[in-house]
């Protein structure tokens, strides 16, 4: 009797062990959310956040696809290591460098400026909440047919990203406090500032996720601080992906 009493407590501690062990195995870890401090940014900014879906909600985002015709895009939301494909060439930046890889010299500009380009107009206003930015919320409007859209000029300081004397100013309707438009300067990696504006016009936003992202960019002549006519077709984005899995550091490496 005393070894079939220790046989059948040895069953039953195994039976625990087994499904305890179960339960570790199947146990799933919630994803560690990142607390944003909101005080940072100037109010009128974070109405705007809070217009496309909260900054709270994008910087718990990890990755980011689209497409742009033939191209598509993956972007690494935190480490903002991305990839570029399409039929003629591929590109991507592994965290240290931009890199291509192409059978003929097909893609003639430069991987460190192109990489990246499209991500942040299409992650606007969202961008415009990294680190190392300064806010400036005196700033002269624009009117379009005759209806004033306020504006929060951006600056980086000294040595932020690749070109860190470029400018933005984020134009938005002070009613919904939805951004409208986008003028920002290029330097082109001359390291000096410029003072000549360009003008995207943003339109047909689609919540993703909870996140409001546009689908739309059509650029306009902009001379004096006046706004023009369109300067041609729009840029259009599809099959935009939002997600909260961090995706393979591998596809970001040169092949």
């Amino acid at each position: 009797m005393y070894r079939i009493a220790l046989a059948t407590l040895g069953l039953l501690v195994a039976s625990c062990n087994t499904s305890e062990g179960k339960k570790e195995i199947h146990k799933e870890e919630k994803p560690q959310e990142i607390k944003v401090d909101i005080s940072k940014y100037p109010v009128e900014l974070v109405k705007v956040f809070e217009a496309h879906g909260g900054i709270q909600n994008w910087k718990n985002q990890k990755m980011l696809s689209y497409k742009r015709g033939g191209e598509k895009f993956m972007t690494d939301l935190h480490t903002r290591q991305n990839v570029l494909e399409t039929e003629k060439f591929k590109m991507g930046f592994d965290g240290k460098e931009a890199w291509i890889q192409q059978d003929s010299t097909y893609f003639k500009g430069k991987p460190e400026f192109y990489h990246n380009l499209y991500f942040y107009f299409l992650a606007m206003p969202f961008v415009l909440g990294d680190d190392g930015i300064v806010y400036d919320t005196n700033v002269e409007p624009i009117t379009v047919d005759g209806k004033t859209y306020k504006g929060i000029k951006v600056s980086y300081n000294d040595g932020v990203g690749t070109s860190s004397k470029d400018n933005y100013i984020l134009f938005y309707d002070e009613e919904t406090h939805q951004m409208k438009w986008l003028g920002y300067t290029v330097t082109y990696f001359s390291n000096e500032a410029s003072e000549k504006y360009s003008l995207i016009k943003y339109e047909d936003w689609k919540n993703i996720d909870g996140v409001s992202l546009p689908t739309k960019l059509t650029w306009f002549d902009f001379t004096d601080y006046k706004v023009g006519e369109p300067k041609g077709k729009p840029t259009v984005f599809d099959n935009i992906m939002l997600s909260k899995e961090a995706p393979s550091q591998d596809m970001f490496m040169k092949p």
